[in-house]
């Protein structure tokens, strides 16, 4: 399939290119109809999975317009932008390696990725249709969406909750379940098709920094940090693509103490850093890079900054080769924490996954304010997920007369088990913008 959406030419690779191209942006016919097939391969092969996997043999989803729960969002086809009234989504297996049933009693369908299951003027009561469904098919588990461990699992109202278990006979509540797991699964997991195309998505946020960091935007003693993350703003609405925040665009400055974010006019000797990211095809980038602005006379940036940035690198490599499968994210941070500083680096490791949403479904490896053991990085690290490898080493640059310097980086990668590998490579030297 990645063959048709113009981003084919992108392989996965650990090296970034210095100024890539930016891949060509399909009209938005085109792009419905790759989220379409991709959700389709996705119901087909992820729900099947995860359900076995997690023993459960009933799901049951709903939403309200315009209050979409975060799963049922990811499974609305390309043309339904909110649930209709009240969307309710049901799969089912039978067992004995039977299809899973795929359900919508709903009074709109899904483009015929469910099959209709309600007919209002034979049974006006949408939840009794629900629990007649449940009772023909007599599920062991019924998983709804509720959990106190992560927002992605807590999608079931508690009016909603009320409403089915009241239209539900005994038996069958008895039976409900927590849907966290497969909610997780769910959003975490990707297909091979996803994986084709993801890093060509990477490669246009790539692209637009390279753009935003050269002086096609900035004009050094002229150009704000401000009027730069409003370029970032003005060029993907041009290209009818979404960022999922609002760009960041901050200042480094020797004698200047820390980071300054409030709008500045970006100067010669100008350390710059910035934090983007977008929404296309579903999927989401979330980056970080550096740029150095040259000083007259000046054709490489300080070799103290050069060096921040290869020990940055250096805490990164330790970071994806601390990944294990089954490890917690607890466990992953801990191991590359010890391995970092036993090499007299500075680290600062706050890791998520990526994907459906920027700050994705599974555990975190590290926050930036809390370097110990938490609650939202207990669970397990998956093969087949994707991630923001995002962390900091701090430096003390000689040329800055020993000034304690924040070298941030975030690239996106996947992780298949057994590696975790850049989708479209990583920043490895410093963008340089002249400044004559």
């Amino acid at each position: 399939m990645a063959g048709d959406t113009g981003l084919s030419a992108v392989a996965i690779s650990d090296t970034e290119l210095a100024n890539p191209a930016l891949p060509a942006i399909l009209p938005l016919k085109e792009r419905a109809e790759v989220v379409d097939r991709i959700l389709a391969e996705r119901l087909d092969t992820v729900i099947p999975a995860i359900m076995r996997e997690q023993g459960v043999d009933m799901w049951l989803l709903m939403s309200r317009e315009y209050f979409e729960e975060p799963v049922l969002a990811t499974m609305l086809d390309a043309q339904s932008f909110h649930a209709r009234r009240r969307t309710i989504l049901i799969f089912f297996d039978p067992g004995d390696g039977q299809p899973i049933e795929r359900l919508t009693v709903s009074r709109y369908g899904l483009a015929d990725l469910f099959e209709p299951s309600w007919a209002p003027e034979e049974e006006p009561d949408q939840w009794k249709a629900v629990a007649d469904i449940i009772a023909a098919r007599d599920p062991q588990k019924i998983a709804i969406n509720y959990s106190d461990a992560t927002r992605f699992g807590d999608g079931m109202t508690l009016s909603q909750y009320r409403a089915m278990t009241e239209a539900l006979p005994q038996q069958y509540e008895n039976r409900i379940v927590s849907g966290e797991a497969l909610s997780v699964r769910w959003l975490e997991s990707r297909t091979q098709t996803e994986l084709d195309l993801y890093p060509g998505i990477v490669r246009i946020a790539h692209a637009l920094i390279a753009e935003a960091f050269s002086r096609k935007v900035i004009t050094p003693g002229k150009t704000t940090t401000g009027e730069v993350r409003w370029w970032y703003r003005e060029k993907l609405a041009s290209l009818g693509i979404a960022p999922w925040f609002h760009p960041s665009v901050a200042v480094q400055r020797e004698g200047t103490k820390g980071i300054i974010y409030d709008d500045t006019v970006i100067q010669p000797g100008d350390l710059l850093w910035t934090d983007f990211g977008l929404t296309y095809l579903r999927l989401n980038t979330d980056t970080q890079h550096l740029a150095y602005v040259l000083k007259p006379g000046e054709t490489l940036a300080p070799e103290g900054l050069r060096e921040g940035l290869r020990r940055t690198n250096r805490v990164g490599d330790i970071l994806t080769a601390s990944f294990r499968a089954g490890d917690s994210g607890n466990t992953i941070l801990a191991r590359a924490r010890e391995a970092a500083l036993s090499e007299g680096l500075d680290p600062s490791i706050y890791s998520h996954p990526i994907g459906f949403h920027g700050h994705g479904a599974g555990p975190a490896i590290g926050f930036w304010d809390n370097q110990s053991p938490d609650p939202r990085g207990s669970g397990a690290v998956n093969a087949g997920t994707t991630w923001s490898i995002e962390f900091t080493n701090y430096y003390e640059v000689p040329e800055w007369g020993g000034q304690r310097v924040d070298f941030r980086s975030e690239e996106d990668a996947w992780f298949d088990g057994e590696t975790a590998r850049y989708l479209d490579g990583r920043q490895t030297e410093l963008t340089l913008i002249p400044s004559d």
